[in-house]
């Protein structure tokens, strides 16, 4: 079973391309579906993130390319236009590249937390769907156990570096004293909430926060000193903010250019800072032409990101050595798992031979043959019968110069070069030479003049 993992990100692709590939909560049923039909696909989950889309996958071989196509048709677009952002990870890069996503070492914020949340969420629909089975599971628990190790044993997050601590942090070069202004947050997910915190923490007086669902709104505002507002209630309460940041999971705008408008000829041209988080955007892209309007994206946080991430560099490198050791420790896992398979359909092949030559010295003792004899013969012909394939393999291995495998023979039957080189003693004169030539012990017979396959 191969391991893949095929993204998109804030680093390959930019916001307009991230947006049109992005999945919502409601086409996700969907997508594990046509995966399995389309990409013969036994496992998967979906992130969808305003910064990348990554599918997480488990199939009988590497399909990037029969993904990729899939993936084109399903969102409408031209395979050309997406191939070149695409990344691709396959097997143990896919199991590193998994567990560096956890501990927020592939995110736009070096360290940020809150993709751990979103990948939990990513998993929990994926086995809510029926879409994640024993391999995917194994591999999003290591790396959570990972992605924690690094939260408590670096200093990863110490600082509070996130997009939603950009976009404060932005906000103070538009405004010289935020404990003067008023904000408007528009939906009431985890990022909204980190950013009424370092709102509050900056002291912002008034936050009102615009939701689907009015109980949801008041909810989060109450905590953090506000008010909550339904989502067709922000024309008429946004000439009063001076601070609008935005990220819900609407696939429309839920600000427009018009409402923009007529709010600036009440505030009288007193200018706005807006941030829009959300992918897709919640805001108009045209906004942004409006004079008095400051309107940025999250591609635009980039730099003030940046300047809070070299603190982070050092236990980053650690994180990266606690990563390297997850995966090892995964894919050993792996490995062992691996081995048990084999083994059991060693074990079965070796029981079904044990019972045909059982079967064959229960009819010859039936028909009346002498039992020390059968018992002797019983078992010439079942070592013949396990060890004439191993034999053949062993010698032909050896003749094409893989000589290793001799050396596997010898660890395996704990045997040292010395033992192995002479010949095996021969305690029974009746007991055949040895299976060393190619011996019919695929179809070795009893001696007994009675014993014979009927």
């Amino acid at each position: 079973m191969a391991l893949l993992t095929l993204g998109i990100n804030h680093r390959t692709a930019p916001l307009e391309l991230r947006e049109r590939v992005a999945f919502t909560p409601e086409h996700l049923g969907e997508a594990f579906s046509a995966l399995k039909v389309a990409a013969g696909v036994k496992e998967a989950a979906i992130l969808s993130t305003c910064n990348r889309t990554e599918l997480y996958l488990a199939a009988e071989d590497e399909c990037s390319e029969t993904v990729l196509r899939w993936l084109a048709g399903f969102h409408d677009l031209d395979l050309a236009e997406i191939t070149e952002s695409f990344y691709t990870h396959v097997n143990e890069d896919a199991v590193r590249h998994m567990m560096r996503v956890a501990a927020g070492l592939d995110s736009m914020v070096l360290g940020e937390p809150q993709i751990l949340g979103q990948l939990k969420e990513a998993y929990a629909i994926a086995r809510s769907h029926g879409a994640s089975g024993s391999l995917l599971s194994r591999l999003f628990e290591q790396s959570f156990s990972v992605a924690k190790r690094v939260r408590t044993e670096t200093a990863i997050g110490e600082n509070p570096v996130s997009v939603a601590y950009a976009a404060v942090s932005m906000a103070r070069h538009i405004f010289a004293d935020l404990r003067r202004n008023k904000a408007l947050l528009i939906g009431a997910g985890r990022t909204i909430e980190l950013v009424a915190r370092h709102l509050r923490d900056a002291g912002v007086p008034d936050i009102i926060v615009a939701n689907r669902t009015l109980e949801r709104a008041e909810s989060l505002a109450r905590d953090y000193g506000g008010h909550g507002i339904l989502l067709s209630d922000i024309p008429e309460n946004l000439a009063g903010v001076d601070i609008v940041i935005a990220s819900t999971a609407s696939q429309l705008p839920v600000l427009g250019k018009g409402a923009v408008e007529r709010a600036l000829k009440k505030r009288k041209h007193r200018p706005y800072f807006m941030v829009d988080i959300a992918v897709p955007r919640d805001i108009e892209p045209e906004v942004a032409q409006l004079d008095d309007v400051y309107l940025y994206t999250v591609d635009d946080l980039r730099t003030v990101i940046e300047e809070n991430i070299r603190s982070r560099e050092g236990a980053a490198r650690e994180a990266e050595r606690l990563i390297e050791s997850g995966a090892e420790d995964f894919l050993y896992q792996l490995r062992a798992l691996d081995a048990v398979s084999t083994l059991k359909q060693y074990r079965h092949h070796a029981e079904q031979l044990r019972d045909q030559e059982v079967e064959r010295a229960l009819r010859a003792l039936r028909n009346g043959g002498d039992p020390e004899t059968l018992l002797r013969s019983l078992g010439r012909g079942l070592t013949n019968k396990l060890l004439h394939e191993p034999s053949v393999q062993v010698r032909k291995a050896t003749a094409e110069g893989r000589t290793e495998v001799t050396h596997w023979l010898r660890e395996l039957h704990q045997l040292t070069p010395a033992e192995s080189s002479k010949p095996a003693p021969v305690n029974d004169p009746k007991r055949m030479n040895t299976i060393d030539a190619d011996h019919e012990a695929s179809g070795s017979r009893y001696h007994d003049p009675q014993y014979h396959d009927s």
